[in-house]
């Protein structure tokens, strides 16, 4: 096997991810880019999008890093919305895009068109989370977003199963549809209620780090393919564990907890660089065999299924948000802050990714009476430029929307000011129960250790409460920020001595990295990283 093609493809795309860091462009959109000029340059190699690789080993720990990162409890205070969009929707645009594309074009059988509708069906997890980071949506869209990216995979992946069994002759039909689809659901879901608590104990129950994320990086693969083995959706197996275990986290211990965090920033920083790269470079294999049709009946199709998808996604998404609040007064009170403004950005922000050219990939050849499957090549080449389309038009867009129609993003001073309180409280219980174990002689320490412990915690209470108070005159840094650099000044004077003296072989290798994974952590609990 050569493994350089996939070398270069992932140190490629990290480096293009990082330089996007220093660009105002989201970095999906420059990998896609880079990706279809790639494509074309010799000597690249050729890249085929493999359905039996993304779907089983990307989709996984992929969905399972975004839900680690979601919360169980904004979800379940959202589950109507989050329902609406990843079932009802999904469902919506696959009969009605699939619909209008067998009106629209000739020669495209029903099936066919319906297999079509299913594949750009769902908005795509990683675009979804990409974005709603990069442009800073209300938290509340930004949970809706990411909860319909959770699910709405399973849903897609349901119907065009469903589709594609119609297409090549096995025989479907809407009640057998209905139930394909419920054991999908049930069954992925009670397999993850299954594995959740198990997988859990288990890592509360190791002891090592290592192992515990060892644990951790298994745990996504194993739930999808455990539900697929008993033909059960292993999408949402993979999302009720991952929900489980983020909500439960802070019943590990901090170590793993440090691990776990930089070990999943990496997996998902890396496939998601890759996914996007690979979207682009698809370009060439999905205009293959494309020459029964003229460039100018592939393009009036492409531009037509991308407009069905932005406005099929409209036609869903207001009555969606406005009709539930016509019937239920209890909803009009508890989602008083809704307005015209928020379905449309959550209709615009319907971005589709590599989970649709993935499916669209695995359409078979052939039917089951061996003729070649109806437009398939037609069908790849729609996939792909309305995933490109949606990625460049709506992603390149969506920033200025959002200042267009001044949505307010988190309220930072808000956020501080809960932080403070919470930080507070805390504390408060910190020292009422480190005076009770002081009481104990067995606890007897030192004036000078005792004085310590109860500095640290006053550290901890008034660094968050400083953030809110004036920045200094000359630096422009809050009093927290400055004790921070001064602390970093000075443990990487004590590094520095730590490495001479390594250097000067007054003390070997082994302590080295012992004292400077002290002075880590000390630099870790001093200082709390601003992420972007």
């Amino acid at each position: 096997m050569d493994v350089l093609p996939l070398v270069a493809l992932i140190a490629a795309s990290a480096a293009v991810a990082g330089a996007a860091r220093r660009t105002p462009v989201p970095a999906p959109l420059l990998l896609v880019g880079a990706g279809l000029i790639a494509a074309y340059v010799p000597g690249v190699p050729d890249y085929h999008l493999d359905p039996h690789v993304v779907l089983p080993l990307v989709l996984p720990p992929l969905l399972h890093t975004a839900a680690l990162e979601s919360s169980y409890l904004d979800l379940r205070a959202n589950v109507r919305p989050v329902a609406l969009l990843s079932v009802g929707y999904v469902l919506f645009a696959t009969v009605v895009v699939g619909w209008l594309a067998y009106l629209l074009i000739p020669d495209l059988p029903l099936t066919a068109a319906l297999v079509l509708g299913a594949v750009i069906a769902p908005p795509d997890a990683v675009a979804a989370t990409a974005v709603a980071r990069r442009v800073g949506l209300p938290s509340r869209i930004t949970t809706i977003l990411q909860g319909e990216s959770l699910v709405n995979d399973a849903t897609a992946i349901t119907a065009y199963k469903v589709a594609l069994a119609a297409a090549v002759g096995e025989g479907a039909s809407w009640a057998g549809g209905i139930g394909e689809f419920l054991v999908a659901a049930l069954g992925g879901i009670g397999v993850g209620l299954l594995l959740m608590v198990p997988i859990h104990w288990l890592r509360t129950r190791l002891k090592e780090a290592l192992l515990q994320n060892t644990l951790s990086l298994l745990i996504p693969f194993v739930a999808y393919a455990v539900a697929e083995q008993v033909h059960a959706s292993g999408v949402l197996a993979v999302v009720v564990v991952a929900l489980y275990l983020g909500h439960r986290s802070w019943q590990v211990d901090f170590e793993t907890r440090l691990q776990e965090a930089a070990v999943w920033r990496v997996v998902g920083f890396l496939l998601e660089s890759a996914v996007f790269a690979l979207i682009g470079l698809q370009l060439p294999v999905v205009l293959e065999d494309l020459g029964e049709y003229s460039v100018g009946q592939a393009v009036w199709y492409a531009l037509a299924v991308f407009v069905l998808v932005v406005v099929v996604r409209f036609v869903w998404s207001y009555p969606a948000t406005y009709v539930p609040r016509l019937l239920s007064a209890r909803i009009r009170e508890r989602e008083s802050d809704t307005d015209w403004r928020r379905p449309l950005v959550v209709s615009w922000a319907g971005m589709r990714g590599v989970v649709s050219l993935a499916i669209a990939f695995s359409i078979p050849l052939a039917l089951d009476d061996g003729a070649p499957f109806p437009a398939r090549n037609l069908v790849l080449f729609l996939t792909f430029t309305t995933v490109i389309g949606t990625l460049v038009v709506q992603g390149l867009s969506l920033p200025w929307l959002i200042r267009v129609l001044r949505l307010p993003g988190p309220d930072a001073r808000q956020q501080t000011l809960a932080e403070a309180q919470a930080q507070n409280a805390a504390s408060q219980a910190a020292e009422a129960r480190l005076d009770e174990l002081m009481a104990d002689e067995r606890n007897c320490l030192p004036g000078p250790l005792q004085d310590r412990l109860r500095t640290v915690l006053e550290r901890r209470r008034n660094s968050v409460w400083e953030r809110l108070g004036q920045p200094n005159p000359v630096t422009g840094e809050s009093a927290d920020d400055t004790y921070r650099r001064l602390t970093r000044e000075a443990i990487a004077a004590e590094r520095e001595v730590f490495v001479r003296l390594r250097d000067e072989r007054r003390i070997d290798d082994e302590l080295l990295r012992t004292l400077l994974r002290k002075l880590d952590l000390e630099e870790a609990a001093a200082y709390r990283e601003v992420e972007e």
